[in-house]
């Protein structure tokens, strides 16, 4: 069994197999792969194209389970449950959403605006761009299954506790009041048949990869660059076991980035292998996943500066204490 899920892990969900296809590939056209240029071409095709094909395949599926909540039922499924289990239902619910932060504020106003609970909908804020279906699968090609369910689960987590905290802490009066009053049109019975279902899933993955694939290219190739180019021994002094900030240091410079996994990925691969730790570069991808400057100041426009301030200070106390969890729990996870 265990040669079984190591074949299935390398092979499949890795896709050793394409590494070792490139690497022959640009042997075969006289690159020196050995070498630093070849090396990184040959991490830079061989990335794209997993991370690629990985995409399209997860976008396909998670549109086709997304075509059955739309914004209007899932608001009407969040309205039927109340208390810690409306967020435990906003996170899960959160998992079969759009992949970046951005795309998850329009969601966020409409929830707020319909007149569901705040901690409910920044529960489902914090979980969507953190945690969805792809990055499990994606995380468990790359750093194995064990990681993966463990960073989904304490992302879960992380939106269960945070909103639930803003709902303690009564912070609705530091909602813009565009939002309170935001109306959200009644729910139409529209049922999709399976070819209909189908064809908007082959939309999504289409317009979803316009939009994520530039940053594919330059996670891969920022990737590249660490992975090949970058000296060990930087790596290890700013982000391995020698510096107890380290996981700090990754939060400080993700929040000003702005991507999705998918492009956050070969950059945490590329980090890891050159000795930072393990909840140091996960911490980092949570950072720039649900942090990035761009989201908070779409998000910003939705809610006051006080309220703005203590959901950058939940979600950041949460990363950090995943990253500082993950660092106590590498030798168990990836050994």
């Amino acid at each position: 069994m265990k040669t079984v899920w190591d074949f299935v892990q390398t092979q499949v969900l890795g896709m050793r197999w394409l590494n070792t296809a490139a690497g022959r590939g640009l042997e075969a056209l006289g690159v020196d792969t050995a070498g630093r240029l070849g090396a990184s071409l040959q991490f830079f095709i061989y990335d794209v194209v997993k991370i690629g094909v990985l995409l399209c395949a997860l976008i396909f599926l998670i549109s086709y389970i997304q075509s059955y909540f739309p914004p209007e039922r899932t608001r009407r499924i969040l309205g039927r449950v109340h208390g810690l289990g409306a967020n435990t239902a906003a996170a899960l619910l959160g998992t079969v959403t759009p992949f970046c932060s951005c795309s998850s504020i329009p969601l966020f106003i409409g929830f707020t605006g319909a007149g569901l609970p705040l901690g409910v909908t920044f529960s489902f804020l914090i979980s969507s761009p953190m945690v969805d279906l792809g990055s499990l699968v994606l995380l468990a090609s790359v750093f194995g299954v064990k990681v993966a369910a463990v960073y989904v689960l304490l992302g879960l987590i992380i939106a269960v506790a945070g909103g639930t905290l803003m709902e303690k802490l009564g912070m609705e009066r530091y909602v813009e009041k565009f939002v309170r009053l935001a109306s959200v049109g009644p729910e139409q019975a529209v049922r999709l048949t399976r070819r209909e279902r189908v064809r908007y899933a082959a939309q999504q993955v289409l317009s979803t990869l316009k939009k994520v694939f530039p940053y594919i290219l330059a996670g891969v190739a920022v990737g590249a660059v660490i992975h090949n180019w970058i000296p060990r021994s930087w790596v290890e002094a700013l982000l391995g076991t020698g510096n107890p900030l380290g996981v700090f240091l990754a939060v400080v410079v993700g929040v000003p980035m702005y991507a999705d996994i998918f492009g956050t990925i070969p950059v945490a691969e590329a980090l890891l292998s050159k000795g930072a730790q393990l909840g140091t570069v996960l911490a980092f991808m949570m950072a720039v996943t649900t942090l990035s400057l761009p989201s908070m100041i779409m998000l910003r426009k939705a809610v006051k500066p006080r309220l703005l301030a203590v959901f950058i200070a939940v979600c950041t106390g949460g990363i950090l204490a995943v990253g500082y969890l993950f660092n106590l729990l590498e030798p168990v996870l990836l050994y």
